[in-house]
């Protein structure tokens, strides 16, 4: 099944609720509110002929100061950040991207860490560096800044001169000596 069949099966069964859909490249993606991600990747993952068992990546995109490739001027979206999951079947050899659009001030996106287990790490990884927060996930906790950084690096507003410090070593990183024999 091309990206292309799969865009026109999610179009029919999800059509009035698609903020957008597009094809660049050969590559297919629709963008959704936060409210439909949980529906519409169970059903990517459950239907049959789809079968998106593996989910290759999360990832945040922060759209401030966006300006459209053609010269239109401003981005006329709604909406400031998007979350993008990359689902793959198997099974089929086929991909497909599910865009979330959030909006401030609710940074609020439904966690799919039960669906996949390895969005754990992924929606951590978001949250850390976008501060999109992933409503049921069980352990939402920095994962590659330190505990006391402040702010999220990705976004775009975020000053790149700004400079952290850690003041006192984590208390949960536990050090041993280890001696080797």
């Amino acid at each position: 099944m091309t990206e292309r069949a799969i865009m026109e099966k999610v179009q029919a069964r999800f059509g009035a609720t698609l903020l957008a859909s597009y094809e660049f490249r050969g590559q297919c993606a629709v963008t959704i509110r936060p409210a439909q991600l949980r529906p519409m990747l169970e059903w990517l993952r459950d239907d049959p002929e789809i079968h998106a068992d593996w989910l290759m990546d999360v990832g945040g995109v922060d759209y401030l100061g966006f300006s459209p490739a053609d010269g239109s001027g401003d981005d006329d979206r709604e909406w400031r950040y998007e979350v993008v999951y990359q689902v793959y079947s198997m099974k089929h050899n086929h991909r497909f991207r599910v865009k979330v659009a959030v909006a401030e001030p609710d940074l609020v996106v439904p966690s799919v860490w039960d669906l996949w287990g390895i969005a754990n790490w992924m929606e951590r990884e978001v949250w850390d560096l976008y501060g999109i927060r992933f409503e049921g996930h069980p352990n939402l906790r920095r994962i590659l800044c330190h505990d006391e950084f402040v702010g999220h690096a990705l976004r775009k507003d975020y000053p790149i001169n700004k400079r952290q410090k850690l003041t006192s070593p984590s208390e949960n990183i536990l050090c041993e000596k280890v001696e080797w024999a």
